[in-house]
């Protein structure tokens, strides 16, 4: 059987500030289907008394910033008189006061959704990050506005962070009867490491603990009304037990990134739940996480291509078994294979491909990896590490929190059509050929995804002290106004925009030419 939809979205990692080698904070999102690709920078805002902000359904789908054709306006809410600036991917993620997002689907009970909710998951981001400077306050007016106006999404997960602290947010309707919400959230303790996958994983709620626990007030009685929970029955109210109906509070990918961060822990999947999260054996670096996304299991027992050796005679450009020159990886042993080219393989001889869904997927529209760093001014320490299409396969481009714009092809979907005016394609074009026959490129990809790493990380602690500097010689400085009397862009935020647009376009480039080294190659056949 296929993976579900629930067993096939996204993945969100998150490390507390005394769980990092430099005290950042970490959240992070792999948005896995069939979601726009455009993104843009919202820019910070003022409004004058009385306005309102319309709360939109189907932002998600759309070609390009102006695409209308699948937009419903679901209704309004107040307006604020002042917005922030913040990064517009299709689940919204970090705006300018380094306050940051990740989203997991974990699905839920079914007689929980009440589509006549006002929000859905991406526009309670949407208004979080407009109006909130840290990770608490954006939990509470998520939930309150909920509450208030009505959920109508699935069950969803925010991973919610902020310089200081990182949260578990997670969120149901409240079925037909209400118009409204539950939710709980819970703090990844400073020191430990916590991840989402599509399953609710929050368990007990000690809400006399606010420091690390939050939740709607109706999160007891309505899964007692609902008989989802009976407070009579002599055993504790579980969080994900009650909400998600599932006999057990994690996936593959969970259980993969806890055991390998605390492997001293020897944890085991013949459980019904996990620890919510683990204090790991070394502390992470933000590259540490950054791998994680490109992970496909491969050598451990959830690698799908590990019963897949043949006999050679020779060497091959392969994936060649280390211990064995004449065992090879067969040619369509590749962490890539369709769905079909699975099915095949277990109807010739049932079990050849074990059924896990890794972290790293060719379905993936994008993924950011996001460092929150309270030693830099909001501007300057809150960094994106954005890529598009497979995370395995894709370089990342730090997109600071600061910036103002992105390169214009970045507003350019590419799911609907194959358009070498969207970004996504400079990279998908290369990344599918890739996959074809894995064994001859993915030297080329695995070198260039390093070489962009290597290129960031080297550069940034340079950009970082030369942004700072701007920071400090405008500090305190009027903004000077254009022939419109509109304020010109601070120095130091017109540096960092420049900056990642200048790596994005560099990384596009090299994926492009490429892309033109496996058609040269592929060009006699396969």
């Amino acid at each position: 059987m296929p993976l579900s939809n629930e067993e096939t979205s996204c993945t969100s990692i998150m490390a507390g500030r005394l769980a990092t080698t430099d005290g950042s904070v970490i959240t992070c999102h792999s948005c896995d289907g069939d979601y726009r690709t455009w993104l843009n920078i919202i820019p910070h805002k003022k409004y004058p008394a009385g306005a309102t902000t319309k709360i939109l359904w189907g932002t998600m789908h759309t070609e390009t910033p102006s695409d209308l054709r699948n937009i419903i306006e679901k209704g309004e809410i107040p307006q604020v008189a002042e917005t922030y600036s913040y990064l517009n991917v299709s689940y919204p993620c970090l705006n300018e006061k380094q306050l940051a997002m990740g989203e997991t689907t974990i699905g839920g009970r079914r007689e929980l959704v009440n589509q006549n909710g006002l929000f859905l998951i991406e526009e309670l981001q949407r208004i979080a990050l407009e109006r909130c400077t840290n990770a608490r306050d954006a939990i509470k007016l998520m939930g309150e506005m909920a509450v208030k106006y009505g959920y109508g999404d699935y069950g969803e997960c925010l991973t919610v962070a902020d310089k200081k602290e990182v949260w578990q947010f997670e969120i149901f309707g409240a079925g037909a009867k209400y118009n409204s919400a539950v939710w709980a959230a819970a703090r990844i303790p400073d020191d430990h490491i916590g991840v989402s996958a599509n399953t609710p994983r929050i368990s007990r709620l000690d809400l006399k603990k606010p420091d690390y626990f939050m939740a709607s007030e109706n999160v007891i009685s309505l899964a007692n009304e609902m008989g989802f929970y009976n407070p009579d029955g002599g055993e504790p109210f579980v969080f994900w037990k009650a909400y998600s109906g599932r006999p057990k509070a994690f996936s593959t990918r969970e259980y993969y990134v806890l055991s390998t961060m605390a492997p001293s822990l020897k944890l085991s999947m013949d459980v019904n739940e996990l620890p919510f999260s683990v204090k790991p054996d070394n502390k992470v670096d933000v590259r540490d996480v950054i791998k994680y996304y490109r992970e496909t299991y491969e050598g451990t027992d959830f690698d799908i291509t590990k019963n897949l050796i043949v006999n050679s005679p020779r060497r091959r450009n392969q994936n060649t078994v280390d211990d064995n020159p004449g065992m090879i990886k067969s040619p369509v042993a590749d962490p890539w294979m369709s769905y079909e080219m699975m099915t095949m393989l277990n109807t010739l001889k049932p079990g050849t491909v074990p059924n896990y869904r890794p972290i790293a997927v060719p379905y993936c529209s994008y993924s950011q990896v996001i460092q929150c760093r309270d030693w830099l001014p909001d501007e300057i320490g809150g960094v994106a590490f954005f890529s598009f299409d497979n995370p395995a396969e894709s370089p990342r481009i730090p997109i600071y929190a600061g910036a103002l714009s992105l390169p214009s092809n970045f507003e350019i979907c590419g799911q609907k059509r194959y358009r070498e005016d969207a970004a996504v394609w400079q990279f998908r074009r290369t990344n599918r050929l890739a996959e074809i026959k894995w064994g001859a490129t993915r030297k080329f990809i695995e070198e260039g995804v390093k070489r962009y790493e290597d290129k960031a990380f080297t550069e940034l602690p340079m950009i970082d002290k030369m942004a700072l500097e701007l920071y400090n010689s405008e500090k305190g400085i009027e903004p000077s106004s254009d022939n419109n009397g509109n304020p010109k862009p601070a120095k130091y935020r017109e540096f960092i925009t420049n900056y990642s647009n200048d790596f994005a376009r560099s990384a596009m480039s090299e994926w492009w030419e490429m892309g033109n080294i496996f058609f040269t190659m592929f060009s006699k056949g396969f």
